[in-house]
């Protein structure tokens, strides 16, 4: 494989930077993507550097078309097409259903749902001219199951979910196939955003049918899994990550 290009949305720490990193391993140049951590984002842009690929950082809040627009403008320039879109950044408020403000509903959508949507959108006109690409976005379980102060969240990532089955069928025409991954818990920057962290880790460890709770590795081999040629007819699925914990009553 020569010059394929990944773009993965925040991805200076976390799964989207074990995402980028694995896809720099496989032979990919990449795009980082940020809001914020500029520094941490530029140590993965060297880590991608010290494998012998091209990374080219960009600050951008996806809840924001004019900066995705911006962001692939700059993509188009430095590399002059795209094959993977990894749709990872997420962000959202973590509180009881009566204590949510439209406030948190907007920012909570805009970032994990309709970033996916205008992105998607970006990337399909970049990987037509290469004759196709693959796109997966990242949800999680609260998009079909309750979980304790994740309204918003479950919410925008069930649009996600649906966003992706629309997305698969719109583009596959075009040699794009558009999938999912959603995972169970797992022990990342952003859990510890949740109030019920310990709670949500313990019950994780100990009720997971596989035995363990989820790594960041095994929804890295499941994104690649989905970017691979082998993968051509699966067309809009979101593939579900976490040991059978979603099989429990």
């Amino acid at each position: 494989m020569t010059n394929k290009v990944a773009l993965v949305t925040g991805s200076s720490k976390g799964l989207g930077k074990a995402t980028a990193l694995k896809l720099a391993e496989e032979g990919y140049d990449l795009v980082i993507n940020y809001a914020r951590s500029k520094s941490k984002a530029l140590e993965v842009a060297a880590e991608v550097e010290a494998m012998g690929r091209k990374a080219l950082v960009v600050k951008a809040n996806v809840g924001d078309v004019a900066k995705i627009k911006s962001m692939f403008a700059e993509i188009e320039e430095y590399y002059g097409r795209l094959d993977v879109f990894i749709s990872n950044a997420a962000s959202g408020v973590q509180r009881p259903l009566m204590e949510l403000e439209e406030s948190h509903w907007n920012w909570t959508m805009d970032i994990n749902s309709k970033a996916l949507l205008f992105c998607a959108q970006e990337a399909a006109k970049l990987m037509e001219k290469n004759g196709g690409g693959k796109i997966v976005s990242i949800s999680s379980l609260g998009s079909i199951r309750y979980l304790e102060n994740y309204t918003v969240v479950g919410v925008s990532k069930a649009a996600l979910e649906a966003l992706t089955r629309y997305l698969a069928v719109e583009l596959a025409p075009k040699n794009i196939t558009v999938n999912a991954v959603s995972g169970g818990v797992i022990d990342t920057d952003a859990l510890k955003h949740f109030p019920n962290r310990e709670e949500l880790l313990a019950d994780a460890a100990k009720n997971t049918p596989a035995g363990r709770m989820v790594e960041v590795s095994d929804m890295v081999n499941a994104i690649l899994f989905l970017i691979s040629d082998q993968t051509s007819m699966i067309c809009g699925q979101t593939i579900i990550v976490d040991g059978g914990v979603s099989l429990l009553v």
